[in-house]
C-alpha cells in the first residue's frame, strides 16, 4: 500500500496554526467557504434494537467538503449562516471548535485530496441497505488492525456494526463513549477510555475525538502504552492522515457523503503509517 507523508504537527491545534500561517497550502485568507450546511439524521435498522442520532457540520471549499460530528442541536442558532462566504482563515480561528475542525478538514481535503498519490487507497462501500453499507464499512476499518483472534481492541465512539465485525474475527471490543449507555448486546459502555488503553491491544477510534477535544489526549495515551490506533473518520477525514507514524496507526477516511446518505456504491480511502510504528 503507498504510505503518506509523516504528520506536520504534534497535535490539532499545532496543525491548525500551520494552516492559518499559509505552511500548508495556499494563504487561507484568499480562500473562501462557499457552502455550509448540517445534515442531521435518526437511524433505525432493521434487526436491530433501538437507533440513535447523529447531526454533522460541513462546509464546502472548492472540490472539498470538511466535515465536524456534533451532538444534535449542539451548534448555536446562525452558525451555518455565519460560516457560509467566509474565509478559511476566520473560521479556522472561530471560537467553536467544530467549525474549526470542519474549516481545517475542508481546508486540507482541498490541498491534499484523497488519492493514491497522497497515500489513500479507494475502497467500494458495495450499494445495499443502510445496515448492509454500515456492515461493509466496518470490515473495511477492521482489516486496518493488526490484532489476533483473543486479541482485545478498544473501541472509541460506539458504532454496532464495529463492534459486530470484531466478534466475527474473534477479537475483543471494550466499548467506550462518552455518553455511557449500552450496546446492542446488552453490555455496558464505558465513558473513560483513557483508562482503558492499558488493558487492550488495539485502539479504534472516531474521528468525532477530534470535534469534542479528546483525540490529542488518546493519541498520546496510545502512543505512552505502545498500543496501535487506528482512526474511522467521517469527522476529520482530511486531518487525521496527518497523524500517520505520529501516534496513528492507520486512518479509514470518509469524506461527504457519508455511507448512510445514499443506497448507491460509494469509496472510502484507507491510509497507513509507513512502518506501524506508534512510539
Amino acid at each position: 500500500m503507498t504510505t503518506v507523508s509523516r504528520a506536520s504537527a504534534p497535535c490539532f491545534d499545532a496543525l491548525l496554526g500551520r494552516a492559518l500561517r499559509g505552511e500548508l497550502g495556499p494563504d487561507p485568507l484568499t480562500r473562501r467557504i462557499a457552502v455550509a450546511f448540517t445534515t442531521s439524521q435518526a437511524v433505525r435498522h432493521d434487526g436491530r434494537h433501538g437507533g440513535y442520532r447523529n447531526e454533522v457540520l460541513s462546509l464546502r471549499l472548492d472540490r472539498a467538503v470538511g466535515s465536524c460530528a456534533v451532538e444534535p442541536g449542539a451548534l448555536p442558532a446562525g452558525t451555518v449562516e455565519d460560516c457560509a462566504g467566509a474565509d478559511v482563515a476566520a473560521l479556522l480561528a472561530h471560537p467553536l471548535l467544530p467549525v474549526r475542525v470542519a474549516a481545517l478538514d475542508a481546508y486540507l481535503g482541498d490541498v491534499m485530496p484523497h488519492v493514491p498519490a497522497h497515500g489513500a487507497e479507494p475502497v467500494t462501500v458495495p450499494a445495499g441497505s443502510s445496515l448492509e453499507r454500515s456492515r461493509a464499512r466496518a470490515a473495511a476499518v477492521v482489516d486496518l488492525l493488526d490484532v489476533s483472534p483473543g486479541g482485545t481492541v478498544l473501541v472509541v465512539g460506539v458504532v454496532n456494526s464495529l463492534l459486530a465485525e470484531l466478534r466475527l474475527r474473534g477479537l475483543t471490543g471494550i466499548p467506550c463513549d462518552l455518553k455511557g449507555g449500552t450496546t446492542e448486546w446488552g453490555e455496558p459502555i464505558g465513558t473513560d477510555a483513557l483508562g482503558e488503553v492499558g488493558r487492550c491491544d488495539a485502539v479504534l477510534a472516531s474521528g468525532m475525538t477530534l470535534g469534542n477535544g479528546t483525540f490529542d489526549p488518546l493519541r498520546r495515551s496510545a502512543r505512552e502504552h505502545r498500543k496501535p490506533l487506528v482512526m474511522f473518520a467521517q469527522t476529520g477525514s482530511a486531518v487525521l492522515p496527518r497523524f500517520l507514524d505520529a501516534g496513528v496507526a492507520a486512518v479509514c477516511a470518509e469524506p461527504y457523503p457519508f455511507f448512510w446518505l445514499d443506497g448507491g456504491p460509494g469509496t472510502i480511502h484507507r491510509y497507513r503509517a509507513d512502518d506501524g510504528d506508534t512510539s
